[in-house]
């Protein structure tokens, strides 16, 4: 997650709960279904993601849009919340999740066309409280029961058989059948409570980046987490796994780091700009893309070694993208969706 698109989430977050973090003006936002409109494809669009062949974006006020043609039209989705949506995973075709402010977690089982209220703010709040297992734990999770549904969630990933959810001020949950939540915030070793804006799974390893160089591993499927030495004291807003097994992690002011033996060692990837990086998806035929917020696409075809810069379209502020079927791109951003040639 870029500046820009953090800055807006946690002002979001914060401004629709009102100075005093009154509960008041939460029911509406996640009681009442996202409007439908034929202005969606404009809206502000954070997320992307690809659900077997679909495409599927989402944003805010819980705008989701599939579409079924690599991009060329788009149908809106029902989504039972009006809150802001940060993020997509998909474990196939048809089941998958969004995570998004007011600490809320949607599952659909149909690609992305309808989807369900599984969490919210307050209840992973009494959830965590429930569980705490010592005085400061219980501690922070009274406050963050007081201070209300507030807090966002920015990812999610599959591991092991269970989702992960991570998210504002350290708060994460697990769940097997999305139905039933444990925490997973007593397992991180993250004493600051620092942001967790990413994480992705592969096999047994987790990992997670978070603000000031957080990183999170776990080699067990997400049962047990160690901190990993960060080569950079800045945030780091999002992960990809390459096929053959090696982490990239990017954020702030165009860091991008490449580890080929799972986070031991790290190595800086250059990048021909200082611009944030907002996003990571993999191509179709191998290799990855990255986009900045600033809408450039960073294209590598040797497992992350080296970025190439593709052909420029206009500056678009972007938050996310995802690959057609076909190669081509589709991004998001603050001003909707751009499609973009194969890369």
């Amino acid at each position: 997650m870029n500046r820009r698109r953090r800055s807006l989430v946690l002002a979001l977050a914060a401004g629709a709960t009102g100075a005093g973090g009154a509960l008041a003006a939460l029911p509406p936002v996640l009681d009442r279904a996202a409007v439908s409109t034929s202005l969606a494809r404009g809206a502000v669009l954070l997320a992307a993601a690809r659900a077997g062949s679909r495409l599927v974006v989402g944003g805010e006020r819980g705008i989701v849009l599939y579409s079924d043609d690599d991009g060329a039209t788009w149908q809106q989705a029902a989504v039972p919340v009006q809150v802001s949506l940060t993020s997509l995973s998909f474990a196939d075709a048809q089941h998958g999740w969004a995570t998004g402010h007011f600490g809320v977690l949607l599952r659909t089982q149909d690609g992305g066309a309808r989807w369900q209220r599984m969490m919210d703010g307050t209840r992973a709040a009494e959830l965590l409280l429930n569980e705490a297992s010592d005085d400061s734990q219980r501690a922070v999770a009274q406050r963050r029961l007081k201070e209300g549904a507030d807090k966002p969630f920015f990812d999610i990933a599959l591991a092991g058989g269970r989702w992960l959810a991570v998210g504002a001020y350290g708060i994460a949950l697990q769940t097997r059948d999305g139905q039933a939540f444990h925490g997973l915030t007593p397992r991180l070793p993250n004493p600051r409570q620092l942001h967790l804006y990413g994480i992705r799974a592969a096999g047994e390893r987790v990992f997670i980046v978070g603000e000031q160089g957080l990183l999170l591993r776990s080699v067990d499927s997400g049962e047990s987490f160690e901190a990993l030495p960060s080569p950079y004291k800045g945030s780091l807003f999002g992960l990809h796994l390459t096929a053959a097994g090696s982490v990239i992690a990017f954020g702030l002011r165009g860091n991008v780091w490449r580890s080929a033996d799972h986070g031991e060692h790290w190595t800086q990837v250059p990048m021909p700009h200082p611009v944030s990086v907002s996003a990571a998806t993999a191509l179709p035929g191998g290799g990855f893309a990255l986009v900045t917020q600033n809408g450039e696409l960073l294209v590598s075809r040797d497992d992350g070694a080296t970025l190439s810069l593709a052909a420029q379209a206009q500056p678009f502020p972007a938050a996310a993208l995802a690959a057609t079927t076909g190669g081509e791109l589709v991004v998001t951003g603050l001003r909707g969706l751009q499609r973009r040639p194969k890369v």
